[in-house]
């Protein structure tokens, strides 16, 4: 049989969402049908859920017409995100979505009732369960009882959405949503993809990141996607997939040792030397392997110190990050973890974004630049996020006339984010094309 050759960034599957339901943080500024950002405008009837346009109201009204009715006796409550999409799962179901094919090749496709369900680890997960039982509640006075699915079921269909979902990422790849994905949701995950799932509003597009070649058509059992944040060591990634997933992971990364040795390592305590130093808080390695400097223990002592006080500020700052904070934390880091440490870097990255926030340009330029090597590092040389960091470096930069640098960044990202997003994605189209002309036009202009 003749093989097919597929290049990096080929679009090998889009797919509109089974269900999909938008944050509700996002409900004043966000359509409930497209996702995107901009003015919006009541349902009229139910005063719950906001469109961009008469055309998305009229699009969504299908799915919605059934749901007004109960949503107008809920509001101005907030309905559970969770409880909002087991909802809609149920209402879908309700009108026949139980025969709705989720096509993952032109031949093979899934339904619903295929996806797994991992019934009995839901049952033995307190917390989950506990969580189910606090939707169901919320059910209760959202769905009639006549036609309410009996507490098996209902589980059944928990798990299903629980195991199969996706995060609905925005632009710059923060969650905005949820949504069931029939067809994607036969790809399993790698902390080493070859593939990456992207979305333009709801809708789901995968592209390859690396040249793919194959039979006739693409062997989807090939094509691996990350479930998780890939800039984490094996212990904390295996950790999240156990308990949101239940399955343990065995890709080759994640038994890597190397790279778990990096992702903890210590600097070295001669400043002119960048060897990472392994094993730091334990006494195996009492030399540097490249200068041979030795290490202490009041070294060790402190790594351990600082490692601890960055874990737990970083806990802290889950949800909000505090410029002085991290800075705080980066004072301590300097010279005792080494530049490739993760918690280095997620201090890096929390400090980037708060400064973008708090419009200190300069600083967000010394943090993002200091970030790059790492995110290539772990998160690989075609990834959204690294794409997106060089672009976000290279506006600021552009911004404050760093034209020369701001203009190398944006091409840089260009090649990255053409590959995961393709040439008709509106971050490439309205975003980063327009910022590359500008910055290649204000470089034209220095140079003549």
């Amino acid at each position: 049989m003749k093989k097919s050759f597929y290049k990096r960034g080929k679009l090998i599957h889009t797919e509109q969402p089974f269900a999909c339901v938008l944050q509700s943080r996002y409900r004043n500024n966000r359509c409930d049908k497209c996702f995107k950002e901009g003015k919006v405008l009541k349902c009229s009837n139910c005063m719950y859920v906001r469109y961009c346009n008469r055309f998305c109201q009229k699009e969504a009204w299908q799915d919605h017409k059934d749901e007004c009715v109960k949503l107008k006796t809920v509001a101005p409550r907030t309905i559970p995100d969770a409880a909002f999409m087991l909802f809609r799962i149920l209402r879908k179901l309700q009108k026949g979505g139980d025969f709705q094919k989720g096509f993952y090749t032109t031949k093979f496709y899934r339904r619903f009732g295929n996806l797994m369900t991992h019934e009995n680890n839901i049952r033995e997960d307190k917390k989950r369960m506990e969580h189910f039982q606090s939707l169901v509640v919320v059910l209760q006075s959202l769905i009639d009882e006549s036609v309410m699915p009996s507490n098996v079921e209902l589980l059944q269909i928990f798990g299903r959405m629980c195991i199969n979902s996706f995060n609905i990422l925005d632009d710059e790849m923060n969650s905005i949503g949820t949504g069931i994905y029939l067809g994607a949701s036969v790809m399993d995950h790698s902390c080493r993809p070859n593939a990456v799932a992207t979305f333009d509003g709801p809708t789901l597009h995968v592209r390859l990141l690396e040249d793919y070649s194959s039979g006739s058509e693409i062997d989807i059992s090939k094509i691996f996607i990350s479930y998780i944040d890939l800039m984490d060591t094996p212990d904390v990634r295996r950790e999240r997939l156990r308990s949101r997933y239940y399955f343990e992971c065995e890709c080759d990364r994640c038994q890597d040792q190397q790279e778990m040795n990096l992702m903890n390592a210590g600097a070295c305590s001669n400043i002119d030397c960048d060897e990472p130093i392994t094993n730091m808080s334990g006494e195996s390695v009492n030399n540097c392997p490249r200068c041979k400097a030795a290490i202490k223990n009041t070294e060790r002592e402190k790594f351990r110190e600082i490692m601890t006080f960055t874990m737990s500020r970083l806990a802290e700052m889950k949800d909000i990050a505090y410029l002085d904070m991290c800075q705080i934390c980066l004072k301590k880091q300097e010279n005792v973890l080494h530049y490739y440490n993760v918690w280095y870097l997620k201090t890096l990255d929390h400090a980037f974004e708060s400064a973008i926030n708090m419009e200190k340009w300069e600083d967000a330029i010394s943090y993002g630049l200091r970030l790059v090597n790492g995110f290539k590092k772990y998160n690989g040389t075609y990834h959204p996020l690294y794409g997106l960091l060089l672009l976000k470096i290279g506006k600021i930069q552009l911004f404050v006339k760093q034209v020369e640098k701001a203009l190398k960044n944006i091409s840089d990202s260009e090649k990255i984010i053409r590959v995961t997003h393709g040439e008709e994605h509106d971050l490439y189209k309205k975003q980063l094309v327009p910022l590359l002309c500008q910055a290649a036009d204000e470089f034209n202009m220095i140079k003549q």
